[in-house]
Formats: structure tokens, C-alpha cells, sequence
């Protein structure tokens, strides 16, 4: 049984609550059954117990560190955790058949990656960026760039990467300044810098192919200049050989947390020799990653569930195993201490972190169920599904983040003195889960979007199949007596947060999106004292 995680709950969730079954009944999952789903789900849970588990503190205390000459040293356990992921499958599984993948369903291929998140949460990041920029070429690249670069990335000999931000353009992208210049020669001369790239250089693999946003010299300004380009590390020349692509590595952030998971500044063009290969079309950049940044803010919503949830079960079992005082009726000091869980409030915290972390790990299994319907099915079935997880998305990566932090901050509380200490795991499943809520997008970027984009989009239709899903859940909890209290609170808080939400909504659907607080009016000012 994994110590990170609770499989009997996964199997729940995975059958009892989310039906996962129903899948395969949908010709795209036909060659499945429930029990093939099981057992490689336990083959994931063997291999996160044995090569990802026992390193998670071992990573955190010797994190992945820059040379000092382009390159980034990382623990040696990580080349072979890589290569064993990826000859299981767990790079590449869910994709299609004809581009050399298992074509699982991402409710069974990211349950897998839950169970590689709770063990070593730094560790599997490597692997889901690969997968990810894979499927991005996959799904927009030519058959050339596809023969080119996915058979390696799904190897785990090449590392996969998405290089957005900059040092001047943060979040916003539409700032970016990193410049494609055309060529007759079948490529862009890429010159520009790019900072936070997760697993944008290090020893585990031998190349990186980093899809990258940049301006086409002379593009239009804003979003609609933006493109997007495969800049691999080393470019593969007419023989196969690989030739240095001019793409050099600054540095490595050292971090809070995520330690062993390496964060690097990349520069392109440094020496005027930095081919950029255009994926799709010119201009359409940000539309086409925007498939990898919505499955990256599912993936983190699930990571911070992950992480939640292995924080959760390192506090269970030390308020099952530390003898602590008395319960309040009990006058005899001479009795032996009780073991704290049987304290009130120590109760209290646990059930807090369970609803919590149970909750945030369903909601992500839900998205992953609608990802998967949204590939399966046809129609107005499809349709629905899309427009669910749209506005699903945004929440699921917000509410596991913010409120997966404050589970962790409860496990610390329950371990007191001792959850501050290195000794125990909780205080670095408190720093790790921290980045939760910036990463793809910070939480003031995802109230935005869900506001200003997923509320209103298809005139409101998102959100009134939100709605409808929630009542219809209601109803059907209303004919249990002991659920429906709960089923007449929850129905009374979404009328509630759908009356702010359409009043919102109307000024933005007015175009009225500039109502702010003069803030500066209210911010203390120090007195002149010079």
C-alpha cells in the first residue's frame, strides 16, 4: 500500500464515482476493460513506491544546480526514472496508436501520474512536459517534424519543453520579443530569451526541444503576432547527426520548492545560429499552445491535489503513531497519554485535509473524464464535454492550489514543532505545492480567465451546463436523507454565486472591464521626515 496516497480511494473514485467503464465503451478506448485499467494502475503505483518515493528528500536536499557552463546537474536517480517511464509507457501512453502510443484514456494515464506526483511530485514534471509538447506536435507539426522528434521524447532520450515567458513580459504574452527572422532555407533564425523553463536543460537526457512563442519579424502586435516554433537543442542535420542549434542555457533557478526540478533561463541566437522550426501556421502560435497550457493547468491542479494528498497521509499516520496528553474527562494523570488522534481538533484538521485533498483529486479526475469524452465522443456530447472543461479548467487548477496549500499548512499544524522539522516530509509538501498556484498562470490570471473568458463564452452556455450539471446532482442527492442537507446548501450557494456571476458578467459582455478601486486613495503613506 503507497504511503503517499490511498489506492482504495483511487479505485473508488475511479469506478464508484466517476464510471470509468463508460469509456470503454467508446470505440477510440474499445481495446480496454476495467480490469486492464487496474493493473497498470498498480504497475504505476510499484513503480512510484520503488524509484520515485525514496528519492523525494533525497532530491530536495541536493537540488538540480547550474555548472556554471551550460548545463544543470541533477540527482543520477532521474535518467533512470525517465528511461523507465518512458519504456513503460508513462510518456507517451495516451497517445494514438499511429503515433506509437497506447491510446489510454488520460483518466488511467493521469491516474498513473497522480501516483508519480504524490511520491515524488518534482520528478514527474519532466515527464508530463515531455508528453505534453509530444501531443503538441502531434496534433499541429507536419509528418516530418512528427517522424523527427516524437519517437524521442517518447524514449525519454529527449526532453520535451514549452518556452513562454520573458524577463520583461512575465504572464503576459503579449509582450514577448523573442524574434523569428525568415530565411529561404527551410527555418527561422531565432534570436530572444526565455526564463522559467521547467526541465529546459539537464543531464538526464541528451537533447531538448523546446516549443517556443515568438514574433515573425514584421508580425502583427499583440496575440495575433504571436507563432510557434520547435527549437530543439541539437538539430538533427540530412544524416541524422546532431548539430548544436545555438541555444545556450544561462542558468538555474534556485528555488523554495521543487527543488530537484530544474528551472532554467534559456538565450537563442546568442551566436546567430539558432534554427526555429515553424509549427503550423504563422500567427496562430498562442491558439496552438494553448492546448498544452490548458492541459498543463489541469496537470497542476492534480499535482496540487497529489501533494495534498501525500501531506495528508504523512499526517495521518503520525497522529496515529504520537502519544500526546489527555482527553479533557480524564483527571488521572497517572494514565498513559492517548494517541492525538483522538484529540477533537486534531480531528478536526484531518477531516479539513481529507475533504480537501479527496475533493480537489476527483474534481481533476472529472477533468481528465471530460478531456477524454471530448476525443471519444461525437456531436452534442462532445460539445458539451468541451465546453465543461473549459470552464472547469480555471477552477481545478485554482481550488487545488490554493486550498491544497492550506491542507499541507494543517499537516505541518498536526505534526506541531516536529512538521517544521527536515525530519518529516510535511514541511517540504508545504514549499513544493507553493508553485502550484503560479505555475501556467497565476491565480488572479485564472479568475480572469474564468471571468472574462469561460463565463460568458457561447453567450453564457458554459456555465449554464455547469450549473445544470450541479442542480441535476442535487436532485439526485435529495432523495437520500442524509445527503440532503448538503444537496439544499450546495443549491442555495450556486443560485447565489451564479447571481454575482451574471451581474459580472454583464459589464464585460458591455465591454465595461476597466471598474477598478482607486487602490492608491487607501495605501498608508509614510510621512516625510527628511
Amino acid at each position: 500500500m503507497a504511503r503517499f496516497t490511498n489506492m482504495n480511494h483511487l479505485r473508488f473514485l475511479l469506478f464508484t464515482v466517476h464510471h470509468i467503464e463508460e469509456l470503454f465503451t467508446y470505440s477510440r478506448f474499445a481495446h480496454l476493460d476495467k480490469e486492464q485499467a487496474w493493473m497498470i494502475i498498480e504497475s504505476a503505483e510499484l513503480f512510484a513506491e520503488q524509484e520515485l518515493f525514496p528519492f523525494f528528500k533525497e532530491m530536495d536536499e541536493t537540488p538540480a544546480k547550474y555548472d556554471g557552463k551550460g548545463g544543470v546537474t541533477t540527482h543520477p536517480q532521474l535518467k533512470k526514472i525517465i528511461q523507465f517511464a518512458a519504456e513503460q509507457h508513462w510518456i507517451g501512453g495516451s497517445a494514438s496508436f499511429e503515433n506509437g502510443g497506447l491510446q489510454l484514456p488520460e483518466m488511467i494515464f493521469n491516474t498513473g501520474h497522480h501516483l508519480f506526483q504524490a511520491a515524488n511530485n518534482g520528478v514527474q514534471g519532466y515527464l508530463g512536459l515531455s508528453s505534453g509538447a509530444a501531443g503538441l506536435i502531434t496534433s499541429f507539426g507536419s509528418n516530418e517534424q512528427i517522424a523527427t522528434y516524437v519517437p524521442k521524447i517518447f524514449s525519454g532520450e529527449w526532453q520535451g519543453t514549452m518556452a513562454l515567458t520573458e524577463p520583461q513580459a512575465g504572464s503576459s504574452l503579449t509582450n514577448i520579443i523573442t524574434t523569428a527572422y525568415p530565411t529561404n532555407k527551410g527555418y527561422y533564425s531565432i534570436k530572444g530569451q526565455k526564463i522559467f523553463i521547467s526541465g529546459g536543460q539537464h543531464d538526464a537526457c541528451n537533447n531538448f526541444v523546446h516549443l517556443t512563442l515568438a514574433r515573425i519579424e514584421g508580425a502583427p502586435a499583440g496575440i495575433k503576432g504571436i507563432s510557434l516554433f520547435i527549437i530543439p537543442k541539437f538539430r538533427p542535420d540530412a544524416e541524422g547527426n546532431l548539430i548544436y542549434n545555438d541555444v545556450y542555457c544561462a542558468g538555474d533557478f534556485q528555488k523554495m520548492g521543487q527543488r530537484g526540478y530544474s528551472t532554467t533561463h534559456l538565450s537563442f541566437g546568442d551566436n546567430n545560429d539558432c534554427h526555429g522550426f515553424l509549427l503550423g501556421e504563422q500567427h496562430k502560435g498562442l491558439g496552438y499552445m494553448f492546448q498544452m497550457m490548458n492541459g498543463a493547468r489541469i496537470s497542476v491542479g492534480q499535482c496540487a491535489a497529489s501533494v495534498a494528498m501525500a501531506a495528508y497521509q504523512a499526517s495521518v499516520q503520525y497522529a496515529m503513531e504520537r502519544p500526546q496528553g489527555r482527553l479533557p474527562n480524564e483527571k488521572d494523570p497517572t494514565n498513559p497519554p492517548i494517541l492525538i488522534i483522538h484529540h477533537a481538533d486534531v480531528q478536526r484538521m484531518l477531516l479539513t485535509q481529507k475533504a480537501i485533498v479527496e475533493g480537489a483529486l476527483s474534481l481533476a479526475m472529472e477533468c481528465n473524464r471530460l478531456y477524454d469524452l471530448t476525443h471519444a465522443s461525437e456531436n452534442e456530447e462532445r460539445d458539451t464535454c468541451f465546453l465543461l472543461l473549459e470552464i472547469l479548467t480555471p477552477i481545478v487548477k485554482t481550488y487545488s492550489s490554493e486550498q491544497g496549500t492550506r491542507s499541507a499548512a494543517l499537516a505541518i499544524q498536526i505534526l506541531g514543532g516536529y512538521g517544521f522539522t527536515t525530519d518529516f516530509p510535511v514541511q517540504q509538501h508545504y514549499r513544493d505545492l507553493k508553485i502550484m498556484s503560479l505555475y501556467e498562470g497565476t491565480t488572479g490570471i485564472q479568475s480572469v480567465d474564468l471571468l472574462g473568458r469561460k463565463v460568458i463564452m457561447n453567450n453564457g452556455k458554459a456555465l449554464r451546463l455547469l450549473g445544470q450539471t450541479i442542480q441535476d446532482t442535487c436532485e439526485k442527492a435529495s432523495v437520500n436523507p442524509i445527503l440532503l442537507p448538503y444537496a439544499l446548501t450546495l443549491t442555495t450557494e450556486w443560485k447565489r454565486l451564479e447571481n454575482v456571476l451574471w451581474h459580472l458578467s454583464k459589464y464585460l459582455l458591455n465591454g465595461d472591464t476597466a471598474r477598478t478601486w482607486p487602490m492608491q486613495a487607501y495605501l498608508w503613506k509614510w510621512p516625510d521626515i527628511s
